[in-house]
C-alpha cells in the first residue's frame, strides 16, 4: 500500500521504461521519461497537447495511471501503462470509443470531490476539513492513512507509556460489518455498488472485493471471522499463491469430507481437495481491457461453465 501512489519525478518505474506510445484512430499518444521528468503527449495529427504528469497512481503491479494539472483541476489520463502487456491501453473506466476532441483524448477531468476521493486512497494526509488539500499530504498510503494521527502515539511509544498501543487507532476493533466497510472506503463498500448501479456492470464490478465478499453465504450466516483481514495482512505484501491462503480457509472449515463440523469449525469439508481452496471457490476474472484479472471474493461453490454473478 505504501506504494499507491509516487510523484511521477521520483516514480523509478517511468523512468525505467523511457518511451511508450498508443494509438487510438486519429490520435496517437507518447509517454516519454528521462532523469526526473516525464512528458504525456497526445496529438491528433495537427494539434497536439502536452502535460507533466504530476502523478503515478498504482504501485504497478498491474498498472499505473497518471494525474496531471491544467488551470487549477486535475485530470485522469486517458490511457494507462499496463504491466501485463508492457505498453499503453485505454484507462479502466475510460469509453474505449474514439474521443471527440483533444482535450477528451488527453483525459478525464476529475470533479472537487472526485480528486479527493482518489488522493484519499492513493496518498495520506491530502485532505484538510473534508476538503481537497495536497500541501502536506504524503506518498503512497501510509501507518496514519488507517491509524490516525500517530504522534501522540509515537511520543508515548518514546517515554515508555506501557499502553501506548491505545493512542493510535486500531481498525482490528471494529465490528465486522464496520471493518469491511472501513476497507471498503478504498476497496468500494455494498453502499457504494447499489447506489452507484455498479450492480449492472457485470464483471467490471469484480474489482470491488467488500461488496463481493459480502455476498457470501459465511457473511450472510454472520460468521464474525470472516473480514478483510481473515486472509490479508495489510502490513505485508499482498500474497498472491493460492496454497497460501489454504490455512484460512481451513480456519473454519473442517479439513476433510465428513469430519464433524463444530462450533470452531462450522463449514463442511470439501469434497475435491483442501488444497488450493481459493482456485475453485474464488475464480480469478479477466477484465476486458485491462489486461488484467482479479479474484472474485464472492466465496461460493462455482458452477461448470457458469456466467459471473452480479
Amino acid at each position: 500500500m505504501a506504494h499507491a501512489s509516487k510523484l511521477a519525478s521520483d516514480d523509478v518505474n517511468l523512468r525505467k521504461r523511457a518511451s511508450l506510445t498508443f494509438q487510438i484512430g486519429s490520435y496517437h499518444y507518447s509517454l516519454v521519461a528521462d532523469a526526473g521528468r516525464s512528458v504525456y503527449s497526445v496529438s491528433d495529427g495537427k494539434q497536439s497537447m502536452s502535460f507533466e504528469p504530476l502523478w503515478a497512481m498504482g504501485a504497478g503491479h498491474m498498472g499505473q495511471t497518471y494525474v496531471y494539472e491544467q488551470s487549477g483541476d486535475y485530470y485522469e489520463s486517458h490511457v494507462s501503462y499496463y504491466t501485463a502487456v508492457e505498453s499503453l491501453d485505454v484507462t479502466t473506466g475510460h469509453d474505449r470509443g474514439l474521443p471527440p476532441n483533444l482535450k477528451n483524448a488527453a483525459g478525464r477531468r476529475m470533479y472537487a470531490p472526485e480528486t479527493r476521493l482518489c488522493f484519499g486512497c492513493h496518498t495520506t494526509a491530502s485532505a484538510t476539513s473534508n476538503k481537497f488539500d495536497p500541501a502536506n499530504l504524503y506518498q503512497g498510503v501510509t501507518c496514519e492513512a488507517c491509524h490516525g494521527p500517530g504522534a501522540d502515539h509515537v511520543a508515548a511509544e518514546e517515554s515508555g507509556m506501557a499502553d501506548a498501543r491505545s493512542l493510535a487507532f486500531n481498525p482490528n476493533h471494529l465490528s465486522r460489518a464496520d471493518a469491511v466497510d472501513f476497507c471498503g472506503a478504498c476497496h468500494r463498500t455494498t453502499g457504494d455498488v447499489l447506489n452507484s448501479n455498479w450492480v449492472e456492470i457485470g464483471v467490471m464490478n469484480v474489482r470491488f472485493q467488500p461488496y463481493r465478499l459480502q455476498l457470501s453465504r459465511c457473511w450472510e450466516k454472520g460468521d464474525s471471522r470472516l473480514t478483510c483481514t481473515s486472509c490479508h495482512d495489510p502490513h505485508q505484501p499482498l500474497r498472491h499463491s493460492a496454497a497460501e491462503y489454504d490455512a484460512a480457509c481451513l480456519k473454519c472449515h473442517v479439513a476433510s469430507l465428513g469430519a464433524k463440523a463444530t462450533a470452531d469449525h462450522p463449514g463442511k469439508g470439501c469434497s475435491k481437495s483442501t488444497n488450493n481452496c481459493v482456485t475453485c471457490h474464488m475464480p480469478r476474472y479477466e477484465l476486458p481491457g485491462a489486461h488484467s484479472t482479479f479474484t472474485d471474493h464472492w466465496i461460493r461453490v462455482v458452477l461448470a461453465n457458469e456466467a459471473y454473478p452480479n
